[in-house]
C-alpha cells in the first residue's frame, strides 16, 4: 500500500489562487459600470431641472393654444361683406398676441428664477382622489355642445352649455341658472354675430335674433 495521498492535477487550484479569467474584464466591468452610474447621474440632473421649472410646460401650452389661433386667424377665409372696422378676424389675432406675450413673460420668469408660491389660505388635501363625477359631467356637457351646436344652433346650444356647467360644479338653483344661461347665450350670440361679424350658427333662431 502507497502511504502518498491523492494527486492534484492542478496545484494552484484550491490553494487560494484566483482562477484566471479574461484579461482586463474586471477594468471593462468597472467602467461600464461607471458609465451607467454616470448616466443615471444626467438623468436625474434633467429630471431635477424639469421638476424645478415645471412651469415651463404652462408656458408651452400657452404658446402652442396662441400659435395655433394665430394661424387659424391668418388662414379664415372672409368676404367682402365681413370685412369692415372690426372683423372676423381682430379677436382672434389679439388673444393669440396676448397668448404669446404671456408665454413668453412666463418662460423668462421661470428661466430667471421665478417660481409660483401656494396661495396661504389654501387647504387642499392631496390625498382625496378627483371628483370624477364632476370632471365626466363636464366632459359631457362640452361633448353635447358640439354635437348639438349644428343642429339646434349657438344660443340653444349655450344655453345649454352653460347651465350644464352650473349644474356639474354644483348649483341647483332651478329658476334662476336656466334663465341666467339663456341670456349669457344670446348676449353671446348678438355679440359675435351683430358686432364682431363672426357667423354662429343660429338653428331655428336665425334670423329672428
Amino acid at each position: 500500500m502507497s502511504g502518498s495521498g491523492p494527486e492534484l492535477s492542478d496545484p494552484g487550484v484550491g490553494l487560494g489562487e484566483p482562477a484566471s479569467g479574461t484579461p482586463g474584464g474586471s477594468e471593462d466591468s468597472d467602467s461600464g459600470i461607471a458609465a451607467h452610474r454616470h448616466g443615471d447621474g444626467a438623468v436625474r440632473s434633467i429630471a431635477g431641472w424639469l421638476r424645478d421649472h415645471s412651469e415651463l410646460g404652462v408656458a408651452a401650452l400657452l404658446a402652442g393654444s396662441g400659435a395655433l389661433v394665430m394661424i387659424d386667424a391668418l388662414t379664415m377665409t372672409t368676404d367682402f361683406t365681413q370685412r369692415g372696422p372690426v372683423g372676423p378676424k381682430a379677436v382672434p389675432l389679439a388673444v393669440a398676441t396676448l397668448l404669446l406675450v404671456v408665454a413668453a413673460v412666463l418662460a423668462i420668469d421661470v428661466l430667471r428664477g421665478g417660481r409660483g408660491e401656494p396661495e396661504g389660505g389654501e387647504d387642499i388635501d392631496l390625498a382625496m382622489s378627483p371628483e370624477w363625477r364632476t370632471v365626466l359631467l363636464l366632459v359631457g356637457v362640452f361633448v353635447a355642445n358640439i354635437a348639438l351646436i349644428e343642429v339646434v344652433g349657438f344660443p340653444v346650444s349655450g344655453a345649454l352649455l352653460f347651465w350644464g356647467v352650473a349644474f356639474a360644479l354644483g348649483s341647483r338653483h332651478w329658476l334662476r341658472d336656466p334663465l341666467v344661461a339663456v341670456s349669457l347665450a344670446l348676449v353671446t350670440y348678438v355679440v359675435f354675430v351683430r358686432l364682431l361679424d363672426v357667423p354662429l350658427p343660429g338653428g331655428p333662431l336665425d334670423g329672428v335674433i
